[in-house]
C-alpha cells in the first residue's frame, strides 16, 4: 500500500500514514461533471414574476379606424400597455416557478463521482493542471496532522500552510481577487476570489473553522459533508486538498 508524508504544524515531516484505497479510483471527469452540474441544478430556488405581473390594469382598446395600433390601452388615457411589445406591457415569455430544474444521477455515479474527485486530488500532476501552485517537494496527498485543527488563528494557519509548500498558492488567490464584471456587482457579490486550498477536517466542531475562513480562497469541511461539487468545483478535478490524520483515517472506511 502507497505512503504519503504528514506534516506537523512546524512544517516537518511527522512520519508516514497509508493512503486510501479510495485514492485509487480511476479517473472520470465525465462523472464528475455530472454530478457537479447535477448539485448546481438541485440547489437552484424557484423563479419567477407574480402572476399577474404586468396585467394590473383597467385598459380597453380604441379598435380600428383612428390609425393606431389596436393594442391595449389605460382606460382613462392613451398610453399602451399589458401586451408585451409596449414599453410598460407584461414579459412575453417569462420563467415559471412551477419549471422543475432539478436533475436525477445514480447513487452508485455519485458515490463513484466522489471517490474519483478525491483520487484526483492525490495526484499532484492533476492538481498542477488545474492551475494549484505549490512547491515540488509536497507529498500527495497533503496531510498534516491533527494539531492542525486545534489552530486558533489565521496567521497559524497560513503560516502552516506556506511551511509545508503550499504558501504559493495562497498568494495566488489573494492576488486574483478581482471585481466581478456585470450585474452581480450590485447584488451583493461585488469580488470575485480564485479558488484555493481545501481543508479537510474530521469533525464540523474545531477551532480551525474560524481560523482559516479569513483566507482567501480557502474553504474547510468535514470528511463527512465532501461531494464531488466541493473537491472539484466547477467539475474541474484536482483541487489542492489538505488532509488531516483523522480525515485520512474515516476515508479509509469508504
Amino acid at each position: 500500500m502507497a505512503q504519503t508524508n504528514v506534516y506537523s504544524v512546524n512544517g516537518d515531516v511527522a512520519g508516514k500514514v497509508d493512503v486510501p484505497e479510495a485514492f485509487s479510483t480511476p479517473y472520470r471527469p465525465d462523472v464528475i461533471k455530472k454530478a457537479v452540474l447535477a448539485a448546481a441544478a438541485n440547489s437552484r430556488q424557484p423563479y419567477g414574476p407574480a402572476p399577474g405581473a404586468g396585467m394590473r390594469h383597467s385598459v380597453s382598446t380604441w379598435g380600428k379606424g383612428r390609425g393606431v395600433a389596436r393594442v391595449q390601452r389605460i382606460a382613462a388615457g392613451r398610453m399602451a400597455t399589458e401586451s408585451p411589445n409596449n414599453v410598460t406591457g407584461r414579459r412575453a415569455h417569462p420563467p415559471v416557478p412551477e419549471r422543475k430544474w432539478d436533475l436525477k444521477v445514480n447513487r452508485k455515479e455519485l458515490a463513484l463521482a466522489r471517490k474519483s474527485a478525491l483520487a484526483a486530488t492525490g495526484c499532484a500532476d492533476c492538481v498542477r493542471t488545474r492551475g494549484h501552485q505549490f512547491d515540488d517537494a509536497v507529498s500527495f496527498p497533503v496531510v498534516v496532522s491533527d494539531e492542525a485543527q486545534e489552530l486558533t488563528s489565521t496567521a497559524k494557519v497560513y503560516e502552516l500552510l506556506e511551511r509545508i509548500g503550499l504558501g504559493y498558492d495562497l498568494d495566488r488567490a489573494k492576488s486574483g481577487r478581482k471585481i466581478r464584471a456585470g450585474r452581480g456587482k450590485m447584488r451583493n457579490r461585488k469580488y470575485r476570489t480564485p479558488v484555493s486550498v481545501l481543508i479537510v477536517v474530521s469533525d464540523r466542531e474545531l477551532p480551525i473553522f474560524k481560523s482559516a475562513a479569513n483566507l482567501p480562497g480557502v474553504e474547510i469541511e468535514a470528511v463527512s459533508n465532501l461531494s464531488a461539487a466541493i473537491l472539484a468545483p466547477g467539475g474541474d478535478a484536482g483541487r489542492l486538498t489538505v488532509y488531516t490524520e483523522s480525515a485520512i483515517q474515516k476515508i479509509g472506511e469508504w
